[in-house]
């Protein structure tokens, strides 16, 4: 495993779409094994592919309830509202408050192709929606209704 380097805000990286993963192999799992070293380095509560690079749909996640890695996720259900801090390794020391729904549910495939779901409530939720967005070019700073998120 290794610490991947962080791409940050102006790299045009992070404003592309991600591409769908069809080779669940070695690479891929060297991967998500160095994403998830990389965000508990950092500090983070998730991390998507494309900020360490990879213009792929992949993203690991840990909000305090347990490490959980995504391949090809999408958001299937999402219920409620919640407004929270949000901020985002790829923008160091900038945050704002965010509208995120309250509870979503996810599916994804694993490091093996194997399907999986995965629900989140609170923090989780808002942490699944974040690196979702990340890997369709989204940065949580257009999703800010206010906060010091520089625009």
């Amino acid at each position: 495993m290794a610490i991947r380097k962080i791409v940050y805000e102006g790299d045009e990286m992070l404003t592309k779409k991600c591409r769908k993963v069809d080779k669940f192999d070695e690479r891929l799992h060297e991967l998500l094994d160095d994403m998830k070293e990389t965000m508990y380095k950092f500090g983070g509560v998730g991390l998507a592919a494309p900020q360490v690079g990879i213009l792929r749909r992949v993203a690991v996640v840990d909000a305090g309830d347990g490490f959980a890695e995504m391949v090809n996720p999408e958001i299937v259900e999402s219920s409620g509202e919640q407004m929270g801090k949000e901020g985002c390794m790829s923008c160091p020391g900038q945050w704002g408050i965010t509208l995120r729904p309250m509870i979503v549910k996810v599916q994804a495939q694993n490091r093996f192709g194997e399907k999986t779901e995965i629900c989140g409530r609170a923090l989780k939720a808002r942490a699944l929606c974040h690196e979702i967005d990340h890997l369709d070019g989204i940065l949580f700073k257009s999703r800010v209704v206010s906060g010091n998120v520089k625009l």
